[in-house]
C-alpha cells in the first residue's frame, strides 16, 4: 500500500514538472509562429557563388 502512495506522489510531481515546462514554453513565445516553419521548406536556398570557386581553382 505504501508503494501506491509513493507512485502517486512521484507521478504528481512529474505531471506538475511537465505543466510548468509547458507554461514556461508558452510564455517564452515558443508557439507564436506556427506557419513559417512549414512554409520555409518551399523557398529555395540562396545559390552559392560559382565565380569564387572557379577563380580559386585557376
Amino acid at each position: 500500500m505504501k508503494i501506491l502512495v509513493i507512485l502517486i506522489i512521484v507521478s504528481l510531481f512529474i505531471a506538475l514538472l511537465f505543466l510548468a515546462l509547458f507554461i514556461w514554453s508558452v510564455k517564452s513565445d515558443q508557439y507564436d509562429d506556427t506557419d513559417s516553419p512549414s512554409m520555409r521548406i518551399l523557398y529555395d536556398d540562396k545559390p552559392k557563388s560559382q565565380t569564387n570557386s572557379q577563380t580559386e581553382n585557376k
